[in-house]
Order: structure tokens, then C-alpha cells, then sequence
């Protein structure tokens, strides 16, 4: 696209309609992706154990399964290339280069598979041991909560909580 062309656009644009920035506003009508939902109404973004746990499942299978059935070619292509090589066709060196690409790129593809995994296993440990983290914090709240509440009392008054002291006993 030529400048000339690109200012006569933006100058056709501007003649076209107002623009205005509207930041706070999304049309709610059916658009490109179809009506808008605002967060409120849809909740927070929830993702469960069960979800990292086919994510990671996935990830796993396709792993195994590119280990199992993406090498099979490799032992034979570098033996064609080796018996081209020798017979002196230039071949031989394009499938050697082929394969070796392949096996480079392959095991790139069982690396990242092999990452999502794990890391969805970790995700998962995690998460639960931020949610038991969570749980004892609040637990913990509930019990200061409660031993405060035993020492509320009228101003001036002794705290209940401690009771009488025995008559046989000293005034501290």
C-alpha cells in the first residue's frame, strides 16, 4: 500500500463518521464473535483438577503417541540414506538432512508435550496445596475470632471467661 493511498483511507474514514474511544462500553449486539456477556453474569473463571487433569492427560498421550508411531520411519530413511550415500547419489545427503530435521523437530514437539504435562501435574499440586493453605489460614481466623469473642464483657467488669477466683486463694 502506497502513503497516498493509506492517507486517503484514513482521510475517507474520518469523513465517514465520528470515531469515538470508548473504553467503558462494549457493544452488547451480535457482532463478529456474536453477542457480548459481561463477566458479572458469567462468573469467575474456574478451572477444576478434572480440567488440568485431561489437559495433562492429553498432553501425555500425544507424547507417547508421537514416540510411538512419528519414529518409525527414522531407522529406515537413515538407512536409505546411507546405502544412496554410498552408491554416491546426492540424494542420500537430502534424506540424511530430512531425517535428521525431522528427528530435531519431533523431539521439539515431545518437549513441549512433555512440559504441558508436567506442568499440569504441578498446576495441580499447587492449586490444592493453596487451597489447603486457604483452609487452615480461615480455620485459624475462625479460632482468634472465637477467643476473642469469649473475652468481650461489659467495660469495668471482670471477664466471665476466668471466673471467680477461690477465697482461699491471693489477690495478685
Amino acid at each position: 500500500m502506497a502513503w497516498d493511498e493509506w492517507e486517503q483511507l484514513k482521510t475517507e474514514a474520518a469523513q465517514g463518521q465520528p470515531t469515538h474511544m470508548r473504553l467503558n462500553h462494549v457493544d452488547p449486539g451480535g457482532g463478529t464473535y456474536g453477542p457480548y456477556v459481561l463477566p458479572s453474569q458469567t462468573g469467575d473463571l474456574k478451572v477444576g483438577h478434572q480440567d488440568l487433569e485431561k489437559i495433562g492427560g492429553s498432553a501425555h498421550h500425544l507424547y507417547n503417541q508421537l514416540w510411538d508411531k512419528a519414529r518409525v520411519a527414522t531407522p529406515s530413511s537413515d538407512s536409505a540414506a546411507g546405502d544412496l550415500s554410498k552408491q554416491g547419489f546426492a540424494l542420500g545427503a537430502g534424506l540424511q538432512h530430512v531425517s535428521t530435521r525431522w528427528e530435531e523437530q519431533l523431539k521439539s514437539l515431545m518437549d513441549a508435550c512433555a512440559q504441558i504435562s508436567n506442568h499440569m501435574q504441578t498446576t495441580k499440586k499447587v492449586h490444592a496445596n493453596d487451597e489447603n493453605y486457604i483452609q487452615r489460614q480461615m480455620s485459624s481466623i475462625d479460632a482468634l475470632d472465637d477467643g476473642f469473642d469469649e473475652r468481650v464483657g461489659a467495660p469495668g467488669k471482670k471477664n466471665s471467661i476466668y471466673g471467680e477466683k477461690a477465697k482461699g486463694e491471693k489477690k495478685e
